[in-house]
């Protein structure tokens, strides 16, 4: 018995680092929290593995009900993985469409920029162009 309660425990424990680690998700560095994805997807593949693995040990001694909640939740867990990274992708894709969309603002902002700066410079040339004709016709009549 004491085995079932220890292994309970474990189990306890674990759900309070998984929701520790939610919390912490929150404050972390895109790369930071890239890592911990990674690391969480292979801690589950892990126990998915290893639960499979017990699975097939015990298949000879339990009933065929085990095997099938077994395959039920390998097919669960691959449907998930599948939306998770489908998500995963239409969030990089409109992630991708955003950034673009902010670059191609910034171009029209530089360009209109640096029309108004051509402007500005031109009226400056034409206004020193006529200063300096206006100064030549003063020293020319003195």
């Amino acid at each position: 018995m004491s085995s079932l309660s220890d292994s309970f425990r474990k189990l306890a424990d674990q759900v309070d680092q998984a929701e520790a680690n939610v919390k912490a998700a929150s404050s972390q560095g895109k790369a930071e929290l890239q890592a911990n994805v990674a690391e969480a997807r292979r801690r589950a593949d892990e126990q998915s593995a290893q639960l499979r693995s017990k699975a097939e040990d015990a298949s000879n001694r339990a009933s065929d009900g085990w095997q099938q909640v077994q395959d039920e939740w390998d097919a669960h867990v691959q449907r998930l993985r599948q939306r998770i990274d489908q998500k995963k992708a239409e969030f990089d894709r409109n992630e991708a469409e955003h950034q673009a969309e902010m670059a191609e603002t910034d171009a029209v902002e530089a360009i209109d920029f640096a029309a108004a700066a051509i402007e500005e410079a031109e009226y400056a040339v034409l206004d020193a162009t006529l200063a300096r004709a206006d100064a030549d016709a003063l020293m020319a009549t003195a």
